[in-house]
């Protein structure tokens, strides 16, 4: 196919297994390569503390049946893709505060991690490989050097240092482990002008939304926990995490809306479940719902919300949710960022928790098929197929130029 890389052998590592719950910018690329290429996606390892926390968990245990020996690691997705559970574990080491401890520690994880790599490679007979690290800062640090891959790429779809559990040794490794591959993607244009810093070939690729699923008519059903709501609904999916969104925004939507109803959809953090909003009449929890569930809850919402704080974790993010609202045609507020200049055109942007008042009021008041159509027409093209076009020519470039 013009323009799309393919006939490759690809190796994608990350921190997001491919038995994660949520949503994965990483597994959707995966399966948009395993297209034109045979794609291998590498779970994470298991670490001491994982195992210690979660022993029963039914996932580590898969995890331990395999480097047990008890298990095949290597699992086969489907055509060109296969999913391995390294049979390896290492140490969980991000507690010791000397960089070079810590430093000689990772190589030593790391040296693990590429000995199972190299089974799972020698199993498929993958050749002359391409390597994709999908934000994985500490234990791909060394896999460029100890897999020797033909291309190296770095993919950034968060800023993960503004992270405690990143910054603390991130702050000084990944910039050394963009600076080191040879090509960096970053799915917004904060990120990717912070790759640029180290590495002069660093692209925006933006981002893909799993439209068909938002837009399968099996899927937009309005949930059985819903049907009891008959009156307007101001809603909100994804991650209820106090570190990336407004608990105080919503708060305020809430009082200043009380014919509404706020119905928040996804797992709490424990500053959300101890916050105000449960005392107040007209907002509902309705916990972590399936993927496939998540249209469903959207296509029953008048309006759609995405109350970020702005810090260093959130100003560069591209929030996947805002596609899904768009995807169905939804009006949409949401806080003003770099990032969301992109949407600026089609998606309310509001400044502090008096505009989010103003702009949902305009956002009722305005809506109508034509802008529904224009939500929806925009989004079309946010699609992983276009992602990945955009990464494909740049390694094409890559790789012409460095024949």
């Amino acid at each position: 196919m013009s323009g799309i890389i393919e006939g490759r052998d690809i190796i994608i590592v990350g921190q997001q297994p491919w038995d994660t719950e949520i949503g994965s910018n990483c597994k959707n690329i995966a399966l948009e390569l395993s297209k034109y290429n045979r794609v291998l996606y590498i779970n994470s390892p298991l670490d001491r503390i994982t195992l210690f926390r979660n022993k029963k968990d039914l996932k580590i245990q898969k995890r331990l049946d395999v480097i047990k020996g008890r298990s095949n690691g290597l699992v086969k997705v489907k055509d060109q893709l296969w999913n391995y559970y390294p049979d390896c574990m290492v140490e969980s080491i991000n507690w010791i505060n000397s960089t070079f401890i810590f430093s000689y520690l990772n190589k030593f994880n790391n040296k693990k991690l590429a000995r199972s790599i190299g089974k799972a490679i020698a199993s498929l007979n993958f050749n002359d490989i391409i390597l994709f690290n999908d934000n994985e800062i500490f234990k791909g640090f060394y896999l460029n050097d100890l897999l020797k891959p033909a291309i190296s790429i770095y993919y950034s779809r968060d800023y993960m240092v503004a992270v405690d559990y990143w910054k603390k040794h991130g702050e000084k490794l990944e910039p050394e482990l963009i600076a080191n591959n040879d090509l960096c993607f970053a799915n917004s244009t904060y990120l990717a002008d912070y790759c640029k810093k180290y590495n002069p070939k660093s692209y925006y690729v933006g981002q893909g939304c799993d439209i068909d699923d938002f837009q399968n008519p099996d899927n937009l059903k309005r949930p059985d926990d819903l049907v009891e709501i008959k009156d307007k609904i101001i809603g909100y999916v994804g991650s209820l995490n106090s570190l990336r969104l407004d608990i105080e925004v919503i708060e305020h939507i809430a009082i200043n809306f009380p014919d509404y109803h706020v119905v928040l959809v996804g797992p709490e953090d424990d500053t959300f479940k101890a916050s105000n909003l449960h005392n107040l009449g007209n907002v509902y929890f309705f916990g972590q719902k399936g993927v496939n569930e998540l249209p469903g809850y959207v296509n029953a919402f008048d309006v759609c919300i995405n109350p970020q704080v702005i810090n260093e974790v959130t100003i560069g993010n591209y929030p996947r949710k805002i596609d899904e609202y768009l995807s169905l045609g939804k009006p949409t507020v949401a806080t003003q960022t770099k990032t969301m200049e992109v949407f600026k055109e089609h998606v309310y942007l509001a400044n502090n928790k008096t505009d989010y008042i103003d702009l949902i009021k305009m956002a009722i008041k305005e809506n109508n098929e034509s802008l529904a159509k224009a939500r929806i027409d925009f989004v079309s093209g946010h699609t992983w197929g276009n992602s990945v076009k955009l990464m494909s020519e740049q390694i094409l470039i890559f790789l012409n130029s460095n024949k």
